[in-house]
């Protein structure tokens, strides 16, 4: 989710002050005052009263993204840039990562230091406001310099959330909508902000919980919209939802998991992360022994061959055209869950027996060495799905 190069981070760039943690901890329990220390930071690649940016040569380049048919679908011009970025380092930044609208006096951002500038002096400013994160401002100027200077000769990078929301308010007064949770740092618990990006989503990825209620799907999905919307990815183990096999309370059959999975399939598909054309990143990930597990492994595999046939009839076969447009299960990862059970099953040549989500009853009896060939072969027609050892994972 972030763009780096091969170049590595000094691990000892950030040095922490003397006393150490578990001094401080021992001071805390023997209800001793903990003294308050911030982080000594060390200069490693700037120097006081130069700015990292006077040390970097800058030019004015355009940004241009075509398709596949070489029509620009995305342009933007007069951009500023650090001379030593490739073009494709800048056609990211720009298209991806600079903000297009409510920023003060020109509307978008238009030079890489302003996106730089709002990221690292936003995370400065926190460490200060939240206080005790730096041992001086010295030392907050420091860190602010140090990162900077990472940002800007590609060094390193942070994930797209980072670029997408950090320092939209605290730099630009921009406000997003309501409804995130946060830590509320001063009643000791989480609360619900009613502006996004003042207390912006940073986090790369979320893991999400779901269980056999027709509410909590759809708790899942409006959950899922909000973390797509600011550039995140969700990832969720849907193995609790029963099967199309099982009975609902009200005497009728359940429309089962594949159906609502192709729902969510369609809400991601639906939704740019970030407000960009960046894709919404979604996990799905099923247990071996669910009862429709067999649907799930050739899923995508299966809806692909539609897209073939449609192609043949003349529809365009790329990923964003009509053909694909028309089936479902493209805008996931999705994962089966291995145990050990079922690898030593395949070894013996055993059965496995799927488990009705309500009962626990067997459900369907199959050839473990025939599941698995299932899943090499929908892996090798279209890349998922992908394996996860349980047992092994959970060890």
């Amino acid at each position: 989710m972030s763009q780096t190069n091969d170049s590595h981070i000094d691990a000892d760039l950030i040095a922490v002050a003397p006393s150490d943690e578990a001094s401080d901890v021992e001071q805390s329990l023997s209800g001793e005052s903990m003294p308050k220390r911030g982080l000594k930071i060390e200069r490693r690649y700037t120097t006081s009263g130069l700015h990292p940016f006077d040390d970097v040569e800058w030019e004015h380049r355009s940004s241009v993204i075509y398709n596949e048919k070489g029509e620009a679908i995305f342009q933007q011009k007069a951009v500023e840039a650090p001379s030593s970025w490739s073009q494709l380092a800048t056609d990211i930044i720009v298209s991806k990562y600079f903000r297009k609208a409510g920023v003060p006096e020109t509307e978008q951002e238009t030079s890489v230091r302003q996106v730089i500038h709002r990221v690292a002096h936003t995370i400065r400013q926190a460490g200060e406001t939240l206080g005790g994160y730096f041992a001086t401002p010295s030392d907050a100027d420091a860190f602010e310099a140090e990162l900077t200077n990472m940002l800007v000769t590609q060094t390193g990078a942070f994930n797209s959330p980072v670029w997408f929301n950090c320092g939209l308010y605290h730099q630009y007064g921009i406000k997003g909508s309501s409804g995130n949770s946060y830590w509320d740092f001063e009643k000791k618990g989480v609360a619900q902000t009613d502006n996004n990006y003042d207390h912006p989503q940073c986090s790369a990825c979320f893991i999400q919980s779901v269980e056999d209620d027709l509410m909590s799907i759809f708790e899942l999905a409006k959950n899922e919209a909000r973390v797509f919307k600011y550039g995140s990815g969700t990832g969720s183990n849907f193995s609790k939802i029963r099967g199309r096999q099982e009975i609902l309370s009200g005497g009728g059959t359940s429309s089962g998991l594949m159906s609502f999975l192709e729902v969510f399939d369609r809400g991601a598909g639906a939704t740019k992360s970030g407000g960009t054309t960046r894709r919404a990143a979604k996990m799905v990930c099923l247990d071996m022994d669910h009862p429709e597990i067999v649907d799930f492994i050739n899923w995508k595999m299966n809806e692909e061959k539609k897209v073939a046939a449609l192609v043949v009839a003349g529809y365009s076969s790329d990923f964003n055209g009509e053909a694909y447009k028309t089936v479902s299960g493209q805008n996931s990862n999705n994962s089966v869950r291995i145990t050990d059970e079922f690898m030593n099953a395949y070894l013996r040549g055993g059965k496995w027996d799927t488990k009705l989500r309500t009962t626990n009853e067997v459900c369907e009896t199959f050839e473990v060495q025939d599941l698995m060939r299932q899943v090499s072969q929908a892996a090798w027609a279209c890349a998922d799905p992908g394996v996860q050892f349980d047992t092994t994972i959970n060890n």
